[in-house]
């Protein structure tokens, strides 16, 4: 017994001295916290400052913070409520942010940099583990990117992107693909390395070194990847998707290439980054998303704004806003080869006819600015034409403001983009757009029964709307103001005459020409040159062609006499004009203004049925500037 008693007195000894070396070890060692993810062995993992584990820990250290229970921590009741209201407000933002909403994405990125910085253990220090600011060797294209954008952004804010491109002039065409034998827009990774060198100086503040960490780590948590902070810059749109080798083509190439032995370097179809910058599309090729799932999760997010739906294999693409008033357009296989995306943007504040037809750009520029001005007071039927990005949307939005406020506005669009509302907020405006379930046809048609003087419409694009808006611009609106993406008078014309004959208003396709030609008064028509310009080429007055009809109802035929000669006359007259009125034309056009080498100059003068309508729709003061203007411009035609 005594042996026993001895041993298992060993044995509580041990188990007590193992106690309590094991307590000391513990409160020796450094806590560890599994929120904060803070302990020496971390810190001294490369892997820690990677962007993926960086990204890894904000995902969860804010999916934690809004979905845990308040009632659970005992907090008194003002805590609460602001515990509460934090988690609401962050809640938003999050689901906001994606939607192109500026002060939703600074407020998340405002509290991912506290997060960072109070809770992940960064410093002066080993910041630079993140991205190599103190080691350009180190930087990667988009490193170096992204820091300067940074700091253009900075200085001159949203204008940041355009201030760098015009004081390097990347916007010039150069040789640089296929084999340099071609000219195209674009920016290399060479000229950022150049640019970079030149700029940078090194020193950089540990806040905007995390800044810049932040904004990277925010881009693949909420944002739009390596295009976030491009989309918000103060140009006219960018793309992405649309250039390279998609996936299913890759495969097919690299088994080819395999076959021959010639591996080479391919451009894959999510290293595809474009700007579309003052009328020119260049190419980011320095930048990548990456990777195709990249791609393909900004263009699912991008266009999520307001709930517009599920982009599917079933309808294959998406045309819906931003909250900033950004159009976007989203397309996926197997409608498209492969998922790509289009954001168009407008620069609101800047949206006047002053700044769109420039002095700068061209000489005399006043005189197609006064002229479209006086288009709108006058009520004139306006078609404004011209190819993709020639700035007929923004030549509308402009143009407008001079549509006198006593008329109400009804805009039937395809999506929200005029934004009129936006800039004239204190006019009677409402816009209509169609849905899944209610075309164009049908909008416009209710248009009728909404107390519209003017009817606006983004686009004239199918056949359906185009004969709505013929009939409308006759019978149901003061007048009617729309695009169209026409290169000629001719065209636009045509392109209306067959709309009529498609929906079977018309049967005669001559009289469906003179229905159109009756309704449509004027043609603004844009063009966009290479190099990016753009201007006004041309506009045109279309007019109807009159004939004789007091000769073709017969009352013309007594001032001939009695005779049978005068009868054989008047007979070989009617005739004629029956002739004429069956085969002759229908309408002609005049350019009133042209633009020639540079300058806009005056050409044909307006018809006096023009200038009579005008002065009829404009009030007395009005009629002084009018009748003044087509006296400077064209002299004893109009005095």
């Amino acid at each position: 017994m005594g042996l026993s008693f001895a041993v298992n007195f060993v044995i509580i000894i041990l188990i007590l001295i193992s106690l309590i070396v094991f307590l000391a070890l513990k409160l020796n060692q450094k806590p560890k916290s599994a929120d904060h993810g803070r302990n020496s062995k971390a810190a001294m993992d490369q892997d820690y400052f990677k962007l993926d584990t960086i990204l890894t820990y904000v995902k969860r250290a804010i999916n934690e913070y809004v979905n845990s229970n308040l009632l659970d921590m005992g907090l008194t009741g003002e805590e609460y409520r602001r515990r509460q209201a934090i988690v609401a407000e962050l809640r938003s933002a999050m689901k906001n942010a994606t939607s192109g909403d500026i002060q939703e994405k600074v407020y998340l990125k405002q509290y991912i940099y506290d997060l960072l910085d109070r809770n992940y253990g960064f410093n002066e220090d080993n910041i630079n583990r993140v991205i190599s600011f103190d080691d350009i060797d180190r930087l990667t294209h988009q490193d170096k990117f992204d820091i300067m954008l940074y700091l253009y952004k900075k200085q001159y804010g949203f204008q940041g992107l355009s201030k760098w491109i015009d004081k390097y002039e990347l916007d010039v065409p150069k040789k640089v693909i296929e084999d340099q034998t071609v000219d195209s827009y674009i920016i290399t990774g060479e000229e950022i390395d150049r640019i970079f060198k030149k700029e940078y100086k090194g020193v950089m503040d540990y806040s905007d070194k995390l800044n810049i960490v932040v904004q990277r780590i925010y881009q693949h948590y909420k944002g739009f990847g390596v295009i976030d902070e491009i989309r918000d810059m103060s140009i006219d749109g960018v793309s992405g998707g649309v250039s390279g080798i998609p996936v299913s083509m890759q495969m097919i190439e690299d088994e080819m290439e395999l076959l021959h032995g010639m591996k080479q370097a391919q451009y894959p179809g999510y290293q595809s980054v474009w700007i579309f910058f003052r009328g020119k599309s260049i190419h980011m090729s320095f930048l990548s998303f990456g990777s195709d799932n990249e791609l393909k999760r900004v263009c699912q997010n991008i266009y999520k704004y307001d709930n517009p739906g599920q982009l599917t294999e079933t309808n294959g693409y998406k045309v819906n806003e931003m909250k900033d008033g950004s159009r976007v357009v989203v397309v996926r296989p197997p409608f498209s080869e492969s998922w790509a995306f289009f954001v168009r943007k407008f620069d609101l504040p800047n949206m006047n006819l002053e700044r769109l037809i420039s002095s700068q750009k061209a000489r005399n520029a006043e005189l197609p600015r006064e002229l479209i001005k006086f288009l709108m007071k006058g009520a004139q039927v306006t078609a404004f034409t011209g190819p993709q990005g020639s700035g007929k949307t923004s030549l509308v939005m402009a143009a407008v403001k001079y549509i006198y406020a006593t008329l109400t506005l009804r805009i039937q669009e395809m999506t929200f983009e005029l934004h009129l509302r936006r800039l004239y907020p204190e006019r009677n405006t409402l816009s209509f757009r169609e849905t899944d379930s209610i075309s164009g046809q049908a909008g416009l048609d209710l248009q009728k029964k909404t107390d519209g003087s003017v009817n606006i419409l983004g686009e004239v694009a199918t056949d359906p709307v185009a004969s709505w808006m013929i009939q409308m611009s006759q019978v149901a609106s003061l007048f009617t103001v729309f695009t169209h993406h026409a290169t000629t008078a001719r065209e636009l014309v045509w392109s209306l005459r067959n709309s009529l004959l498609k929906t079977g208003v018309f049967q005669n396709e001559r009289i469906a020409e003179e229905q159109v030609v009756n309704a449509v008064k004027w043609d603004v028509h844009l063009r966009k040159e290479n190099d990016g310009r753009r201007y006004i080429e041309r506009i045109t007055e279309i007019m109807p062609v009159s004939y004789d009809m007091d000769l073709l109802e017969g009352q013309g035929t007594s001032s001939y006499g009695d005779t049978v000669e005068s009868k054989l006359d008047a007979l070989l007259q009617l005739q004629k004009e029956v002739f004429r009125r069956n085969n002759g034309r229908v309408w002609i056009a005049r350019n009133i203004v042209e633009y020639r080498d540079g300058e806009y100059v005056a050409a044909a003068p307006i018809s006096d049925e023009k200038v009579e309508s005008m002065l009829f729709n404009m009030n007395s003061e009005d009629r002084v500037l009018f009748r003044q203007f087509l006296k400077d411009y064209w002299g004893e035609h109009h005095e």
